[in-house]
């Protein structure tokens, strides 16, 4: 069955709008519930109202039963990367093991340059956080308690240079954009740096990240391949996409 998650975006709302988002689109049997990793808007007033992926995951956690919960992505950059597996571990035995563990290299400059992280290049960013899956898989396997959790780790971008070999090589999970002949190429390409790499594609689920206007072609996608379908939802986190998306796929 073709799984169904949204994306709630932090930004434009208050604290009580977004829990009550999440708290409804629980109880309407999504499959997962995401945020973002940003510290400011990305669209709308650059500075209107905005809040921090982890500390949102950690209530939603507490907040949510059932849907699986993640950031759609957490950048490496951000955070000491042992610090972020202690994080996410924590998360994951609050949510009773609900959580993906979502990261990408970053994109977003007025992040890094108002937070004081180095913003680098697209090729040194992808390096840091190549030399950093090793790290935070070192540190997982070190905490007490573990992850109670799979905790699989989900790869966001569709670089077919070098983000695809990186996802074949570490990732559980994977997530891209559209259209669905730009997502079904990207597929592909993830499919034979899976060959190149020795790695079994089957291992790795397959997500697609969908804007409003593409629910009506979500049968494409999963023609594609896609196995996980992601709308982005924001404020005022009207879940009628939602619901239209889980009827086209089930």
């Amino acid at each position: 069955m073709t799984r169904v998650g949204i994306q709630l975006a932090p930004q434009h709302c208050t604290i009580d709008e977004i829990r009550a988002a999440w708290r409804a689109a629980d109880a309407l049997g999504v499959d997962s519930i995401w945020t973002w990793d940003h510290f400011f808007p990305l669209y709308g007033e650059a500075d209107g109202n905005h809040f921090e992926g982890w500390m949102l995951l950690a209530a939603m956690a507490a907040d949510t039963q059932h849907a699986r919960l993640g950031l759609m992505v957490g950048c490496v950059g951000y955070r000491n990367v042992d610090l972020l597996a202690d994080m996410a571990r924590t998360v994951d035995h609050v949510s009773g093991g609900r959580l993906y563990l979502g990261l990408g290299a970053g994109w977003f400059e007025r992040d890094y340059a108002e937070y004081g992280y180095e913003f680098g290049t697209a090729a040194t960013r992808l390096a840091d956080l190549e030399a950093a899956l090793p790290r935070l898989r070192r540190r997982l396997g070190a905490l007490v308690p573990p992850p109670v959790g799979p905790l699989p780790l989900l790869i966001g971008g569709g670089g077919e240079r070098v983000t695809l070999r990186i996802t074949a090589e570490h990732a559980d999970a994977w997530n891209t954009f559209g259209p669905p002949a730009v997502w079904r190429h990207k597929n592909e390409v993830l499919d034979r740096w899976c060959a190149e790499v020795g790695r079994d594609p089957a291992a790795i689920e397959r997500t697609a990240f969908l804007q409003p206007g593409e629910v009506d072609v979500a049968r494409d996608f999963v023609a594609a391949g896609a196995q996980h379908l992601i709308l982005s939802v924001d404020h005022p986190f009207d879940l009628g996409g939602a619901e239209r998306l889980l009827a086209a796929v089930r």
